[in-house]
């Protein structure tokens, strides 16, 4: 589990693929905070065990699945990732709660200067717009970020400049496509929801339980 806080941004020194899978070197200032083998580590949102290190760079498998669904395949060396170590459960969840786990890519289509923010707006496959709602949270290439607006296949976000020069969004131009990983609680409220609508029971979990119990 991770927070969407965004700890290093390191450099992406080659991918060693291994058929359909594969492996990615990362030099970063991470491995020397006291890296284990086996640990999580979320690279552009994407969560990745560590399988070895050295003095300024450490290694992740990547499965045939985590090359399809996410950007990490497009990657070039010396590109710059997002990188966070998973969260502790003495750590302050300054994010919101990120799995790790990515949804879908989407592409910015138009980023301009907002005042002393830079609004990003981004279009997605049509099945993932039901999880993102007008201020709830998102996780893009593993940065916690606020949904400003929701159109038909569409959101935007607005970044502040901290966020910008500490994350790869610096470098997001129109056209380069981002790992998403929308709101986990949503998706885990449709799923209570749907399984109470196809199971008949009297305890199931359906619109009218969660409006009689003070939920709506």
């Amino acid at each position: 589990m991770f927070t969407g806080l965004i700890e290093a941004v390191g450099t992406l020194r080659g991918i060693k693929r291994q058929g359909e899978g594969g492996q990615l070197v990362i030099s970063s200032s991470l491995v020397q905070q006291d890296l284990q083998l086996g640990e999580s580590i979320a690279v552009n949102g994407a969560c990745l065990t560590v399988t070895s290190w050295t003095a300024d760079q450490f290694i992740v498998d990547v499965s045939p699945e985590t090359f399809q669904r996410t950007t990490l395949g497009t990657l070039r060396p010396n590109q710059h990732v997002n990188l966070e170590r998973a969260l502790r459960l003495s750590d302050r969840l300054g994010g919101h709660l990120v799995s790790g786990h990515i949804d879908c890519t989407a592409t910015l289509n138009r980023r301009y200067q907002d005042q002393n923010a830079v609004r990003m707006e981004f279009t997605l496959p049509h099945e993932a717009r039901k999880y993102i709602v007008e201020k709830g949270s998102i996780a893009i290439d593993g940065i916690s970020l606020t949904v400003n607006q929701v159109g038909h296949d569409m959101f935007s976000i607005s970044v502040i400049p901290h966020s910008l020069e500490m994350t790869t969004l610096k470098d997001c131009s129109e056209g380069m496509q981002v790992n998403i990983e929308t709101d986990l609680i949503g998706r885990y409220v449709e799923r209570l929801l749907s399984a109470g609508s196809n199971h008949e029971s009297h305890g199931k979990l359906d619109l009218d339980f969660l409006a009689k119990n003070g939920f709506l």
